[in-house]
């Protein structure tokens, strides 16, 4: 059964040709691919601006703001992992039913993961509540940060079940083909973020705006700005607050407009499937498993990290703020990547899914290489915008250096990924990215900080990534990926 619509888009049309099995010329794929890529880069950026600018106004309170926060970001991505998953394990299922023009098949597992996703981020929001007060002792933070970072950490994972509806909604559309929604409304989050942080950070304050050289009879005007003074508390709060916006935006969109999902006035049971649910645990579980232990490498660094002291803290934590303007656009092209490989794959279309493979991550590589040259040369800049501690930007600078090195081969980590995951191929890329974040990043981290300091923690990212990359593409260069690909019902070859 297929979607009814009047009206196509040159996106539509496309993919509809790659389930068809018609013909794409190389002009015909490269258009795709920047259709589905551009809008993607520009969510990403959107989602990396908002935590820039979130880490802006919390930098603007002092380096111990910036290091409460610091200290548990690690964390928090361990919990955003967990959630991801869902959204992961369930969407490339919807990218290969739609491939395979079975739009029933893809709608009831969208219902499906609606349940689960709220079962596992209730469990997560619980978990996380539960260790809040507690974790910065465990992460080795002073006694002058904790308190903050504790509330921090708890107000995020009381939002859990927001953000994941916000990721699950949009990757369910990513899948579908529809990049623009998502796009817009991370733009939208953004937006919502700084109006929200504004409030929720600072107290209510006095603008004075100096009139003298108008001719208005005034020579100030005083405006009052409404405010909360909840400091880092207020940034958690006010990012919840544009996320749950968010959330419900996209959550109506998909169950109510796309023409690929909808189920607003459908038939069509919620209770989760046997066959779906082993499908989602093989697609997410090897990523989950991965995920958890990759935060866990990075919880781990920063406990090799907070010896170092506040300064070094939040140098890390700023530091790794500004460096994901330079990698988002990554994920991005990663995100069209997952879509074409996994409609591909779905329609039986390997010459095509091994094009596709290669042509975004190419182009992934390409782009990194000159985000990478940026970040050398605008470092200072950077730095300078997220705070005004002079110790902290001339650290920062330094390891921004250092990294950008290696932003190349970080693009061949991230989009090869995203391929492997299109193709529902998760288990053995997961343990190649186990074993690079721990044999290499984390043993030379644990090495090189006590000699070098911050320094020699980012040197031991910058070797890491680039030895990442490099095995991400021998894996894609031998093709197995390919060969054990999971996808519904087509099988046919071109």
């Amino acid at each position: 059964m297929r979607p009814f619509s009047q009206t196509m888009s040159k996106k539509d049309i496309l993919l509809q040709r790659i389930r068809e099995h018609g013909k794409l010329s190389t002009a015909e794929q490269l258009h795709l691919t920047a259709l589905l890529s551009i809008p993607a880069i520009l969510a990403q950026i959107s989602s990396v601006l908002m935590f820039y600018i979130d880490d802006a106004m919390v930098g603007s309170l002092g380096a111990n703001a910036s290091a409460a926060v610091g200290l548990v970001a690690t964390s928090l991505w361990l919990f955003w992992s967990i959630i991801s998953c869902v959204a992961t394990g369930f969407s490339v299922q919807v990218a290969h039913r739609i491939g395979a023009n079975d739009f029933d098949g893809a709608r009831s597992v969208f219902r499906q993961s609606i349940i689960v996703g709220l079962c596992i981020s209730a469990a997560t929001a619980t978990v996380g509540v539960a260790i809040a007060r507690h974790l910065p002792y465990w992460l080795g933070g002073s006694e002058e940060i904790a308190a903050d970072a504790g509330s921090y950490f708890m107000v995020f994972c009381l939002g859990t079940p927001l953000a994941l509806y916000s990721m699950l909604m949009s990757a369910m559309l990513r899948c579908a083909g529809n990049m623009k929604v998502p796009s817009l409304s991370s733009i939208l989050m953004c937006l919502l973020d700084v109006g929200f942080n504004f409030i929720a950070i600072f107290p209510t304050r006095v603008i004075t705006i100096d009139l003298s050289a108008v001719s208005t009879g005034l020579t100030t005007l005083d405006i009052t700005i409404p405010g909360l003074g909840l400091g880092v508390t207020g940034a958690a709060l006010g990012t919840i607050l544009a996320e749950g916006t968010v959330a419900a935006y996209v959550t109506w969109y998909a169950v109510v407009r796309s023409k690929e999902l909808r189920i607003w006035h459908t038939s069509g049971s919620f209770k989760p499937q046997p066959e779906v649910m082993h499908k989602a645990v093989s697609i997410a579980g090897p990523i989950l498993v991965q995920r958890v232990l990759m935060n866990v490498a990075q919880i781990t660094i920063t406990v090799i990290v907070a010896p170092l002291g506040a300064i070094a803290i939040a140098a890390n934590a700023l530091g790794v703020t500004a460096e994901s303007v330079c990698y988002m656009p990554g994920y991005g092209i990663g995100e069209a990547a997952t879509t074409l490989i996994g409609q591909s794959i779905g329609a039986g279309r390997r010459r095509l899914t091994t094009f596709f493979a290669w042509m975004t991550t190419l182009i992934g590589i390409a782009v990194m290489t000159v985000m990478g040259a940026v970040m050398y040369m605008a470092a200072p800049l950077m730095m300078a915008t997220l705070t005004p501690d002079a110790d902290v930007q001339a650290l920062g600078v330094e390891c921004l250096r250092i990294e950008a090195w290696a932003e190349p081969m970080f693009a061949a980590s991230i989009v090869a990924m995203s391929v492997f995951v299109g193709a529902g191929d998760t288990r053995l890329p997961a343990l190649l990215n186990l074993f690079s974040m721990w044999a290499v990043r984390v043993t030379l981290a644990a090495m090189l900080a006590p000699l070098y300091g911050l320094q020699g923690v980012w040197l031991a990212m910058a070797i890491e990534l680039t030895f990442r990359g490099i095995i991400f593409l021998i894996r894609m260069k031998r093709g197995r990926w390919l060969k054990i690909a999971t996808y519904e019902s087509r099988t046919h070859n071109e």
